[in-house]
């Protein structure tokens, strides 16, 4: 049992909230009203959008170091909601591990919508969550919660995945934003 500490309150906080739950693990759901209150859990979710990051990471200076953190965004541009705000050669995970070097940063979770974990399914599909990072060890321990909820936890690879990823659900918001399909639905994976 993990103890899991999410910072955003969100849909998507709150979806993750209800899989950590039903994997028997303890969350703390953190809101942006609780800047004063300490992260303490182990695995660090921060499902905040991506312009929130850096100030979700001053305010926690030192309370993330030696902890799984885990990053869900998608860091598009929110001005033209027409691209990816990150180099080209890059992604936000990668900017978000170089400044945290003493923590251990996944991507997950940035591919599905929070009706598809509040669910467990993508249509007929078990909901799959796609994991990248360069820790083995954290990558099983984010895995386990995921399983655990009776969900699908693949890895993709290492943290360079993560640029893939954060495209992948860039074009999965692009077409639920235009009605090519719907909020609830999403891709998923057969194997």
């Amino acid at each position: 049992m993990a103890h899991i500490s999410i910072i955003g309150a969100g849909h998507m906080g709150q979806a993750i909230s209800a899989v950590a739950t039903r994997g028997d693990n303890t969350v703390e759901l953190l809101g942006k009203s609780d800047t004063d209150k300490p992260v303490i859990g182990d695995i660090v979710v921060l499902a905040v959008p991506y312009p929130a990051v850096d100030q979700v990471l001053g305010q926690r200076a030192g309370q993330l170091d030696n902890k799984i953190i885990v990053d869900i965004t998608n860091p598009l541009n929110f001005e033209t909601f027409d691209s990816l705000a990150v180099p080209a050669d890059s992604s936000a995970a990668a900017e978000i591990a170089a400044k945290l070097p003493n923590s251990r940063v996944l991507k997950a979770f940035n591919t599905t919508f929070a009706g598809t974990l509040a669910e467990g399914n993508v249509g007929p599909l078990t909901t799959a969550v796609l994991i990248a990072g360069d820790d083995a060890d954290a990558k099983t321990t984010l895995a386990g919660v995921i399983t655990a909820a009776g969900l699908k936890a693949i890895d993709v690879g290492s943290l360079k995945r993560a640029r893939e990823m954060e495209a992948l659900g860039f074009l999965q918001i692009s077409l639920a934003a235009n009605e090519k399909v719907s909020w609830t639905g999403g891709f998923g994976i057969v194997n």
